[in-house]
């Protein structure tokens, strides 16, 4: 992040990006069961993309809401 990049800033554009690879791995696993090829190891890293998407969106949600005033935050559990 850079000094003038606000946290939002710099979250978002992950969860997008994220987003981004999940599906493109969901449609790699389908293809690849479409052609009878094996699934597994990707269904292994769709498996890792879909937990980091997950920690992905916990931390937007957090900024989120901390970037409202008045508003009380706390962590989620294993954050």
């Amino acid at each position: 992040m850079s000094a003038d990049e606000s946290e939002l800033e710099m979250v978002r554009p992950h969860v997008r990006e994220g987003a981004g690879h999940v599906a493109a791995q969901r449609a790699l696993v389908i293809r690849l069961g479409e052609h009878g090829l094996p699934t597994a190891e990707a269904e292994a890293l769709l498996a890792t993309f879909e937990d980091s998407q997950a920690q992905h969106e916990a931390h937007l949600a957090k900024a989120e809401a901390e970037a409202r005033p008045g508003k009380v935050v706390t962590a989620a559990p294993g954050s």
